[in-house]
């Protein structure tokens, strides 16, 4: 196919080749992504609902859960960029279902914590297991779809985030019910019926999965060569403008501030995972209530997510696309601190839900549209680690600030400064997209 038919669609309507192999892509990839994302997200923050009971069954004080939820990501910062290296070395497929099946297996163990050393070793244990999951999807997604299908597609994956919630919090809260069942403890049951799941689909993974374009049976020899013409011609479109060793990557200026972009954007999303069920249990409801309405700001955010990213791609716009949402976060989060009904509480964290995924869906599109092949795979995992310390430090700080004031409403104005920082430098920092979209010529 020569390079004119290629490239037909990427400037007017689309090609037929075009539409079918990206829908055929879609089809293949992305609700099974979803589902291995619902699982590793859903065992990551189940432990905000385990808290309902499980602090007061071992007398965690805020600090010490802070702690627990936080020591995840030290464990997955320190090996996020090996674990993302190791998939761009050893494909995909094996490495996602190692992944997995090593995360189910932990997160399932979570079921034997007996005081706090236990609650902090699996804690970090399972950030260890998880590395690299989420970047290396994202580095795996940029084999597959083009510069102008990324927002959209990303947020599509993405989405599991949002619906690990909206239909988690239910599930935990009603899980936590089984309390005496087969003499374990709701909490108990919650992890392990949460984490063999991921165990299983581990399993599959490693026979469904598909490593690059040129290996899919499922794609015909026309869609792979438009494919394999788009995404090649985009690699050197960026590599013209700049080729980066793994080691410039690492150290790229850009990089680094969208590292702290992203930490201020991950305090955000954690502070509220992990402290929003304790923050609606306090209105009085119990914890099957809790979990239902703990789901309502994420539908919301589900939503908003998908139609923001559609339109960022629709735009081929990013900065104000990620910008004034993280400028969203802050506001909503500031006012909820200073909020005391149980309703309007609710509907400010409503507005930081949606703003927090609204950042998820689009943010990645910054530094995929100029990092390529082992730069990329670096370049995203120390975005990824760097800013998931936040994860750490959203949680510790409502928790610090919570055991010293006794109130978690102070902990949401402080944690609100860091996406307010994050998006004063989406707008400092700026994006080229002529660098995204360069092979189109625009």
């Amino acid at each position: 196919m020569s390079q004119t038919t290629t490239y037909t669609g990427s400037t007017g309507a689309k090609s037929e080749i075009e539409t079918s192999t990206i829908r055929a892509i879609s089809w293949r990839l992305i609700p099974f992504l979803v589902l291995a994302y619902f699982f590793s997200y859903l065992d990551r923050v189940n432990l905000g609902f385990a808290a309902l009971t499980m602090n007061a069954e071992f007398k965690f004080t805020p600090l010490i859960f802070s702690w627990g939820a936080g020591i995840f990501f030290i464990g997955y910062f320190i090996f996020e960029v090996p674990s993302n290296l190791a998939l761009e070395k050893f494909g995909a497929r094996r490495w996602i279902a190692r992944i997995m099946v090593t995360w189910g297996i932990i997160s399932a163990l979570m079921a034997l914590v007996n005081g706090v050393t236990s609650f902090y070793v699996l804690r970090f244990l399972l950030g260890v297991a998880e590395a690299g999951f989420f970047p290396g999807i994202i580095l795996y997604l940029t084999y597959w779809y083009p510069a102008e299908y990324r927002g959209r597609f990303l947020a599509a994956f993405a989405i599991a985030v949002p619906i690990s919630t909206v239909i988690g919090a239910p599930i935990s809260g009603l899980l936590l019910g089984l309390d005496g069942a087969m003499g374990l403890k709701g909490w108990q049951w919650l992890f392990v019926l949460e984490g063999i799941p991921s165990v299983l689909l581990g399993i599959v993974t490693w026979f469904y999965l598909t490593d690059r374009p040129e290996k899919a049976d499922w794609l015909s020899a026309e869609q792979k060569a438009w494919l394999k013409g788009r995404l090649d011609s985009e690699v050197a479109a960026k590599q013209a403008v700049k080729h980066l060793s793994l080691g410039e990557a690492l150290s790229s200026p850009k990089v680094i501030t969208l590292s702290l972009v992203y930490f201020g954007f991950v305090a955000a999303l954690y502070g509220m995972q992990f402290w929003l069920p304790q923050i609606v249990k306090a209105f009085g409801l119990t914890n099957a209530q809790t979990g239902f309405v703990t789901a309502i700001p994420y539908v919301f955010g589900t939503i908003a997510m998908i139609l923001w990213a559609r339109h960022s791609d629709a735009t081929r716009e990013r900065v104000f696309h990620v910008g004034a949402p993280m400028l969203l976060i802050a506001v909503a989060l500031a006012i909820s601190s200073y909020i005391t009904d149980p309703t309007m509480t609710m509907v400010a964290l409503t507005f930081a839900a949606i703003g927090v995924f609204c950042v998820f869906g689009v943010f990645w599109t910054l530094p995929t549209a100029w990092l390529s092949g082992t730069a990329a795979a670096g370049g995203i995992a120390l975005i990824n680690s760097i800013g998931n310390l936040a994860g750490f430090g959203g949680p510790y700080l409502i928790g610090w600030v919570k055991e010293a004031t006794g109130q978690t409403s102070t902990g949401l104005l402080v944690l609100a400064m860091l996406p307010l920082l994050a998006g004063i430098l989406v707008f400092v920092g700026g994006h080229e997209s002529k660098h995204e979209f360069a092979e189109q010529g625009r």
